[in-house]
């Protein structure tokens, strides 16, 4: 396999290995006449459709003439991409004007019917119109045409040399089994040494080479020092520098740095490679066959330490380096050993490649020499998919499940075992082009994967360092989008490694950034960049806006909270429409014909989201009525608490046990609500009262009513009121009703009653009752007590009060829960009771009765 197969996942060594080897130029007066002039000037002028028509004429000539060269076909190939470029900026040639003439058509109305007429003069500037518009379009017709001409033989290339790839790969070499076939082999190998040594005699020997080398002496002398030192130290200096900062890796930043640090494993040994390549090249001594293989040398040495630095860091030394396998240490370093030696097939056979080409050597001699890599590689590539698995098994438990992880390993190893099993079994028969696609590109998936890991972990480091959270950061959702994008990126490497060219990938990138011909209006990627950008910047200009009125405009006007919360949603909501609108706008985007296919799905769209939909127009309207604001207390659905917020779809009600409901605002609109607080904050309190019998009811009263008036919350106009409710078996029933001005407080302004109730009552011989309760089995009778007066008596034969449910008839506005206990400690004051609050509001409407 050329050595310049084995590079596309490496991108900086595909640039060094083109740099190094001569590339092939076309004539500049060829490319010229193939491209024309119309390939380098502006898009917006006509293209040269004469200098068009030769070049699609040759183009089809090419194609039709199955003999043509692949390398020929590429080349056509890149001088069609330019035209077609061309062509397609062509397209917007008079958009403006045309824009324009057909408004003005737009302006004089329809088109009369047939046996229908219009005035002359309208019908006159119709014809004009029409014929300017023809006029405009006739450019723009032709550059679409000749963009489809262009597009159709950019396929019909893509095609044969799709078929031609195919062919080769299906194609059986001569047996490298064969006994027959290995004297060819080992003839060109011998052959090679032969040239090598002849090409070093010979230059020994040259006058010309000697004087090269007495010239530049003292820097090959100088290279090969430094170059030999490297390839001999530098990766162990590195390795154990990179060791003794992972023993520290509790320090903070070791991690990243021993990563950076252990790239000098690569870095050190491949820079000592190019430095004995550049002293060899310098001394003249190099043939042409010495030349090729000393210009592959620097990536074959970055290819053999890179395998053995990726080995160390996907099968660590040190138990605690991040590792993606949970091996033990003998496992992990069987997969270094195997992760290495891959590299050093991938490597040697890289190297054949470009020292033992198979346009040199023949099929049968290829064969032969590229089975033993294959066999190697497969079972290199089997015995890594073997410890893929048993990681995974080391991981799961009895009753695990398996995680997305071990799924994926568990993935690649069976197909990093199958393929290694069937890559040497496909190339012993002879189908060593498809052994060697399947192979070798399996290896460098994985390796590509297993730098995915390294990239990930890296970004996982550099977060929690510059977060200073190094735990937090596997956590965080950041480095795992950067992890995302890293594994997109990976995409175009893994088609490039499994066969596919570059120029497949120009063209599905082509084809993405022209867009799609959607009605009249093609839309683009770039359509979309510039959408949300404009959208973008419009939103954070809403929010800036709504920022300003929150907290500078609207505090100083008379506004209520409420008010303020609706115009600055009613903002946000405005700015985002108009956001919407000026992007969709900028990005010339023709939604109109759009209309009808919306029209369709307007249909089931409506039936599903008609909830949604609701409940956005209930969220409008509570903004614009304003039936319920922020911080109001509100009882809707059976819930009661202080809305928090209102949003587009659903309303937060925190309620007095400090839970948050989500109420669709469909109910606050359509639905009952009660609401306790919206335009002012008085309400009625009722606290309901027993008295023993034999009290005087006229002293109850006045002491009732003291008691009320002295609250300090308790409006006096109306003033408060004291009612005897009438009787019942166990007590006369008194109520006292007071209206407050802020029934938010109406919890601790009951527990005050209450207590004054006991400290008056006290002082003035008043007597509460208590609420009896039913005991089971009956407790036993108790003798009379003596010495007791009549009073007495009476007090202690007087009826115990009944349970809670044991309320008057004419109690009825009185809420039963009213006369249970209540802890005032339960709620600080200015945070409403749920029971007693409603209670006392529920009665505000009829205060003045």
């Amino acid at each position: 396999m050329p050595i310049l197969r084995v590079m596309p996942l490496l991108l900086l060594w595909v640039m060094l290995a083109c740099a190094s080897l001569p590339l092939w130029s076309p004539d500049r007066a060829v490319a010229q006449e193939m491209v024309g002039p119309a390939a380098g000037a502006d898009e917006m002028k006509a293209p040269d459709y004469k200098q068009w028509e030769k070049t699609a004429t040759r183009a089809e000539r090419e194609i039709a003439d199955r003999e043509t060269e692949s390398a020929s076909y590429e080349m056509m190939r890149g001088y069609l991409v330019q035209w077609r470029d061309t062509f397609l900026g062509a397209q917007g040639l008079n958009a403006s004007r045309i824009a324009s003439v057909r408004s003005q058509l737009d302006a004089l109305g329809s088109a009369p019917a047939e046996g229908e007429t219009e005035p002359d003069d309208i019908a006159q500037r119709r014809r004009e119109l029409t014929t300017q518009l023809s006029e405009l379009r006739a450019p723009v017709v032709a550059a679409e045409e000749a963009y489809q001409r262009a597009d159709g033989l950019i396929r019909e290339i893509d095609r044969v040399v799709r078929e031609r790839q195919t062919e080769e790969l299906l194609r059986i070499w001569p047996m490298p089994l064969n006994p027959a076939n290995w004297p060819s082999a080992a003839g060109e190998v011998s052959g090679l040494a032969v040239d090598l040594w002849d090409e070093g005699t010979g230059r020994v020997a040259s006058p010309a080479a000697q004087s090269t080398t007495r010239d530049n002496l003292p820097a090959i002398l100088g290279l090969l020092a430094v170059g030999l030192l490297l390839i001999a130290r530098g990766r162990s200096l590195m390795e154990r520098l990179t060791q003794q900062l992972q023993d520290q890796v509790s320090a903070r930043g070791r991690k990243v740095t021993s990563l950076m640090v252990s790239l000098g494993q690569i870095a050190a040994p491949v820079a000592g490679v190019v430095a004995v390549s550049h002293a060899i090249t310098l001394s003249g001594l190099a043939g042409p066959r010495t030349t090729l293989i000393v210009e592959a040398l620097p990536a074959v040495g970055f290819i053999l330490y890179s395998a053995g630095w990726l080995a160390g860091r996907i099968f660590p030394k040190n138990g605690q380096q991040t590792s993606p396998l949970n091996l033990s240490v003998e496992r992990r370093r069987e997969g270094r050993f195997h992760t290495a030696m891959f590299g050093v097939v991938l490597a040697l056979d890289g190297l054949r490649g470009v020292a033992l080409p198979p346009a040199r050597v023949g099929e049968a001699a290829t064969s032969v020499m590229a089975f033993p890599m294959i066999v190697l590689a497969g079972v290199f590539l089997f015995r890594i998919g073997q410890l893929m698995l048993a990681s995974v098994r080391n991981d799961l438990g009895d009753d695990e499940p398996t995680s997305f992880r071990n799924s994926v390993i568990d993935l690649l190893g069976r197909g990093a075992i199958a393929i290694g099993v069937i890559g040497p079994l496909l190339a012993a028969p002879g189908y060593i082009a498809a052994a060697t696609a399947l192979v070798y590109p399996a290896g460098i998936t994985l390796g590509l994967i297993g730098l995915l890991f390294v990239l990930q972990t890296l970004v996982v480091d550099l977060y929690g360092l510059a977060t200073r959270n190094e735990e937090g950061g596997r956590d965080a959702l950041l480095p795992v989008l950067i992890g995302f994008l890293l594994a997109l990126a990976m995409v175009p490497l893994l088609a490039l490694v499994w066969g596919a060219r570059v120029a497949d990938l120009t063209e599905i990138w082509a084809r993405f950034r022209e867009g799609y011909q959607v009605g009249s209006t093609r839309i683009s990627p770039t359509n979309f960049l510039l959408l949300a950008i404009v959208f973008s910047i419009g939103y954070g200009i809403t929010r800036l806006l709504q920022g300003a009125l929150k907290s500078q405009i609207l505090p100083k006007t008379r506004l209520d909270q409420g008010g303020r919360n609706a115009v600055v949603s009613g903002v946000g909501y405005l700015g985002i429409i108009l956001a919407a609108l000026v992007a969709v706008n900028s990005a010339g985007l023709d939604l109109s014909n759009l209309a009808i296919v919306a029209g369709a799905l307007s249909v089931g769209i409506g039936f599903g989201l008609q909830n949604i939909v609701g409940n956005f127009v209930s969220g409008i309207i509570l903004l614009i009525e304003r039936p319920v604001s922020e911080g109001d207390w509100i009882e809707v659905g059976g819930v009661q608490g202080t809305v928090k917020s209102i949003s587009v779809r659903s309303t937060r009600i925190q309620t007095f046990d400090r839970t948050d409901v989500i109420v669709p605002n469909q109910d606050l609109v359509a639905g009952r609500v009660t609401n306790w607080t919206r335009y002012n904050m008085t309400g009625r309190l009722i606290v309901p009262v027993g008295v023993a019998y034999g009290c005087d009811t006229r002293k109850v009263e006045r002491v009732l009513r003291e008691i009320a008036e002295a609250q300090p919350l308790a409006i006096l106009n109306p003033p408060p009121s004291v009612v005897f409710m009438g009787f019942t078996q166990e007590f006369m029933s008194f109520e006292i009703r007071v209206i407050l001005r802020d029934v938010n407080f109406s919890l601790s302004v009951r527990s005050d009653i209450n207590h004054m109730i006991v400290q008056r009552f006290a002082e003035e011989g008043l007597r509460l009752t208590h609420m009896s309760r039913e005991v089971w089995p009956p407790e036993p009778e108790e003798p009379e007590p003596e010495g007791l007066d009549e009073e007495e008596m009476a007090a202690l034969l007087a009826p115990a009060p009944r349970q809670k449910d044991n309320v008057p008839k004419g109690t009825s506005a009185v809420d039963p829960r009213a006369s249970e206990e209540e802890d005032p400690d339960d709620e600080p004051d200015g945070d409403a009771d749920a029971d007693g609050a409603a209670e006392g509001v529920a009665e505000a409407t009829g205060s003045n009765r």
